[in-house]
Order: structure tokens, then sequence, then C-alpha cells
């Protein structure tokens, strides 16, 4: 199939891009997965833009002024700046976009996120009208914000996906379809020029983008792979100039790759971690979340399986996040501790337990894990676990419906702050795909949100997340990602191992 999509009929483009799955949307309301963002934030521009070093710069606004109190940000978009159709991209634009990813009935997962605008959180529960929430248009070029309290991270917010302008008055008129290469209206660096699913995705550079000059990747094809070792394949006979998935690393090629010059690491803000169904018999039991936590071997995991210099996570957020924020200690490997739990909760030596699935995605290195923690909770606990694999959008499907016992799931940060990793959690969140919800933690992260002190803030996270990972046990950290990228760095430049993972590909060129 994808021989076929390099086939002499359509020139190569001056990017390919293999990553490991077919996107999901390209709404920037609605991506939450990674596959999609790639693409999705090349494709539309929100008041900041992300460099190659992962951090915020100015993008739809050239500047910005803060209030002294740190709560009021007053934006000015640059002049001249346009959608591909033409028309202008104003403040109303943005206030527009807001208030649909603000909406229920939109769907955004990432709503939350914007609660920290006035009446946010108001707005999304029907308390109020879109007009009382912190956002005014001033006028064309020019919006205000207002935060309900002053917050380390909003630039760095103000330069994600969820809070880009979205050519409303296109999305109304085509409904879901407004995605198409046919009708989709963007303002980012790039158009989508061709889209045919599990082939092959076509980006062509966008003439209108104010910063088009300095955008070298003409075109950009983006081929879904997810075979590990056929993705190498096309790596080495250069049919794709790079790749920065973590599943893209065959397992049994782990420590030969690391010797490769065109093999990068470095780590990044992510924790791969597990998912439980807190509202699915036997796990609605906390009892019985903590003796399967209790009962992986972390180490075990990184040293065996993954093999690139990963940690074991103790905690869901990575250390030194945001201001040297360091996570609680979680729960770690203990088998007797594990079996008493289990005992406790009413199945003594795994006697009775039910059948249980937990839902991996088509990746070796995933399977690979997913055996080895199916034997770990058989040797451990005597209980046997079905491992169930699912394409991509399934399993994000299966996760958003609660349709799962136990699902291997991952996090990456969005900008640098804890928020990014505690706030998924709340009650509502539509991040949380757990089930979960506990008053304390609720009002912790809440109490965290309008603290100044850095280090008041801190400690109050960290009591909230052992809420989570230990007391609750919602989750099970296992380890914190490194990031990995191939590419020759002899030939192309603008690819930057960074805290969040972003590589945008209108920093990319040849050398």
């Amino acid at each position: 199939m994808l021989l076929s999509a390099c086939a002499p009929e359509r020139d190569r483009a001056d990017l390919v891009f293999i990553q490991s799955a077919e996107p999901e949307t390209l709404d920037p309301a609605l991506v939450t997965d990674q596959v999609s963002m790639r693409l999705s934030s090349a494709l539309f521009e929100g008041l900041c833009r992300v460099n190659q070093a992962g951090r915020p710069e100015p993008g739809m606004a050239e500047r910005w002024e803060v209030s002294e109190d740190r709560k009021t940000y007053t934006f000015h978009l640059r002049q001249g700046t346009t959608w591909s159709d033409g028309k202008p991209v104003t403040a109303q634009d943005f206030a527009a976009s807001w208030q649909r990813a603000l909406d229920p009935s939109t769907g955004a997962d990432y709503a939350s996120l914007m609660h920290v605008i006035r009446g946010g959180k108001d707005f999304s529960e029907g308390k109020i009208p879109f007009s009382e929430v912190g956002v005014k248009v001033v006028n064309n070029q020019t919006l205000q914000v207002t935060l309900e309290n002053p917050i380390p991270y909003f630039v760095d917010l103000s330069a994600f996906l969820t809070l880009a302008p979205v050519p409303v008055a296109t999305i109304e008129k085509h409904g879901s379809s407004w995605i198409k290469p046919a009708n989709i209206v963007t303002n980012g660096a790039y158009l989508l020029e061709d889209w045919r699913l599990d082939d092959h995705i076509r980006l062509r550079k966008n003439p209108s983008y104010w910063d088009a000059s300095h955008v070298k990747m003409a075109t950009v094809e983006i081929k879904p792979v997810q075979d590990a070792n056929t993705a190498l394949s096309y790596f080495h006979t250069g049919q794709c100039d790079l790749m920065m998935d973590k599943g893209m690393v065959p397992p049994t090629l782990t420590q030969k790759l690391k010797q490769q010059p065109w093999f990068h690491t470095g780590p990044f803000l992510g924790t791969w971690f597990i998912r439980i169904n807190v509202t699915r018999e036997p796990f609605t039991d906390a009892r019985m979340r903590q003796a399967f936590a209790l009962a992986v071997d972390k180490k075990r995991i990184v040293e065996k399986i993954t093999q690139l210099g990963e940690t074991p996570a103790w905690g869901l957020t990575p250390p030194g996040t945001g201001q040297n924020y360091q996570p609680p200690e979680g729960l770690d490997y203990n088998p007797e501790r594990a079996r008493q739990l289990l005992a406790e909760a009413g199945f003594p030596n795994g006697k009775g337990f039910p059948r249980v699935e937990y839902l991996y995605i088509p990746l070796p290195v995933e399977r690979n894990i997913a055996i080895e923690l199916q034997s770990m909770w058989q040797e451990t606990l005597g209980v046997t676990v079905n491992l169930t694999k699912q394409e991509q959008k399934v399993w994000l499907k299966s996760m958003r419906e609660l349709d799962y016992h136990l699902c291997r799931s991952s996090w990456v940060g969005d900008y640098n702050d804890p928020s990014t990793f505690l706030d998924m959690f709340i009650t509502g969140s539509g991040n949380n795909r757990t089930g979960w919800s506990n008053q304390d933690y609720d009002r912790l992260i809440a109490e965290a949100a309008s603290d100044p002190d850095v280090q008041q803030r801190n400690t109050t996270f960290q009591q909230a997340e052992k809420t989570l990972i230990r007391d609750g046990a919602a989750i099970i950290p296992v380890y914190y990602y490194v990031g990995v990228q191939f590419y020759h760095d002899n030939k192309l430049q603008g690819v930057q191992g960074n805290l969040i993972d972003d590589h945008p590909f209108r920093c990319m060129s040849w050398k």
C-alpha cells in the first residue's frame, strides 16, 4: 500500500514523515493524541506558536501586554493575517472558536484547560452566557483575556492547539466534513492538499501564511505505518526522511539502533502509564487497583523491553516539571502486599477472579509490554488478564467510552507545568477516561491553581497526586518516556529534542 504512495506518478514531497497511526481528527478542538496534533498544528496556529525548542513564541499575535496582577492579557494580532480562503483572521475568530471549544456539545476533551479563563468553567456548565466569560473582543486586531487566577503558563497555553482559531462559518456549513481537503480552511503554515485514508496525507506550504518566507519544506507527506520493521525499511531506503514515534523502535533492534548516528534520543515530559476503569468490576474496589499496581515490576519493563534509557515512574508527573516539581512516591513493586490486598478484596490467590481485559495498540513494543504485564499479574496475583489489540482510533474510542478494564496509555505534557498532567483527572475532565472522581483531589487541584506561592503550589500538587496514584490508584505510572527521532542530522535541520516533544514541520529544512 505504501509502495503505491511512492509511485512515480506523484512527485516525492520535500519531507516524508512516517508516524505510527492514522490521525483521529484534524479539528483543533477535538484532537487529543500526539499523532493527530502533529498534523493539526501544521494547519492551524493560535495566538502563539511553538518553536523548534518547544517554547512558545508570537504566532497570530505579534505582541501582548500583561496586567500588573498577572490576570489580564491583551493580545495584538498581526496586520494582514488571513485564512486560506483570503478572509482576515480576527479577534472575533478566536472568541468564537474558544466559545465552541468550551461548549459541551462540541465534545472537546481539552475544554477544561480553558477553565483558567474567568467564567470558562461556569459557561461550560451552563451557568452563564459566553458574554460574561473573560474573553473580550476589543477590536478586530485586539483580544483581551482575563483569567480566574494568575498562572505561570498562560503564554504556553496560548500556543496549545485547543486555543487555535477555527473557521466557524465553514464548520457550520459542512459539519463534521469540514476537515476534508475540499472543505477545510486553515490559517497555519500548511494547507491540506490530499488525504487518502491509511495511505498518506499531503500538506502544501500556505503561501498566505504570515511567516511563509521562513517555511522551507514546500510539501510534506505523512504516511501511517504501524509495523516498526516496515517503517525502518522505508527510512533505510530513503522513502522517508523522519520518524519520531517511540513505538517505531523494533524491540529486537533497540541496542543496535542506539549506536547509529541517525538515532537521536532525549528526555521530555512524557509518562507511559496504565489506566484503570474504576466503574467496572472488580476495579471498583481501590484495593484491587492497588494490588494490580503493586504487582507491576517497572524496572523489569524498562530494562527488558523498552531499553532506551527510560526510568521507572514513581508518579504520573515527570520529576522537575515546571518549577522543579517532584512527584510523590507511588505504589512500587511489592508482590507480598499485592497478594494481601487481592485477598482482602475477596480473591485469595486469584480464586474466583472474573474475566478482565487489557487494551493495547498494534506496535511491537506495546505488544511486548502487554505480554510482560500479563505474566506479572499471573505470577504475582494468580489471575488471568486477556490481551486485546485495538487500532489507535478504536483504542481512543474505547478509553473515551470507558469500554475497558485496563488500558495502556501515555501523556505528553502540553506545556511545562504539573497541571498539564494532574488537571486531567479532575471530575468531569474529558481526558480523565477512568471514571475516577474524588472531591479531595478536585479541591487540591483548585487550590494549587489559585496559589501564587510556587513551593506551596508544588506541595498541594503532591498531595493531589498522592491521592491519585496511591490512595485511589486510578492509574499505574510505569515509566518516563525518552524522546526518539530517526533522521540524518548532517542533512536535515530544525529537528530538536525538547520537553514537550513538539517538532513543527515549518522549522525543518535541508542543509
